[in-house]
């Protein structure tokens, strides 16, 4: 015969521990939002864990809680795996447009893409060492590892090249006198500049 425990009346029930989860998880990635955006334009020994929690709207306490401290939490914004990854996914012969909305909605969205950090890379010193390796490893060398043909990797370079040079002007240097980009539509971006870096992408006849 199976026993059936039944909870005594008025004891409350055990809260389900997901809600908590899916708190952590996002208090989490603001914080790695706030970094990336201060780590874009400030260098790394100017930027304080109170920067960042105050960007994040969190408690510099809860930074060391989920990080451990500054230095791991850089280690984890200067990693591009993850921002690779969602760069890199299309196929190749629509990679090049996806490219340019990626890098464009990054900056619509969040005010920053992570691909830009290497813009910013001589300002963080040993630290701009490391942003300059994982950026090669995870972004160039990952898309060159995709292309077929002769020189994957200058093609890859020039592509990650225009699709930097696209951030800065659309998300940096844009303001009054660049209405006409920033008035643009990411689609009407996409269709006149995917081209370009798609031609990078396919290999010479």
């Amino acid at each position: 015969m199976t026993s059936v425990t039944t909870r005594p009346a008025g004891t409350p029930a055990t809260p389900d521990p997901a809600p908590a989860r899916r708190d952590a998880e996002a208090t989490k990635a603001a914080i790695l939002r706030a970094a990336r955006y201060l780590l874009a334009r400030h260098a790394h020994a100017d930027i304080t864990l109170k920067d960042v929690a105050e960007r994040a709207g969190v408690s510099a306490p809860l930074i060391l809680k989920y990080f451990g401290n500054k230095d791991s939490l850089f280690a984890r914004v200067m990693s591009f795996d993850t921002d690779a990854a969602a760069l890199l996914d299309a196929p190749l012969e629509d990679l090049g447009r996806h490219m340019v909305r990626h890098v464009l909605e990054s900056q619509r969205d969040h005010g920053a893409d992570p691909l830009l950090r290497i813009a910013f890379a001589p300002l963080h010193g040993d630290h701009g060492d490391v942003l300059r390796a994982n950026f090669r490893a995870h972004v160039v060398d990952a898309l060159a590892a995709r292309l077929g043909g002769p020189d994957p990797g200058l093609r890859a370079e020039l592509a990650v090249a225009q699709l930097i040079g696209l951030g800065v002007m659309y998300g940096i240097a844009r303001g009054p006198r660049l209405r006409d980009l920033a008035a643009a539509g990411i689609d009407d971006i996409a269709d006149r500049y995917g081209p370009a870096v798609q031609a990078q992408l396919t290999p010479l006849p």
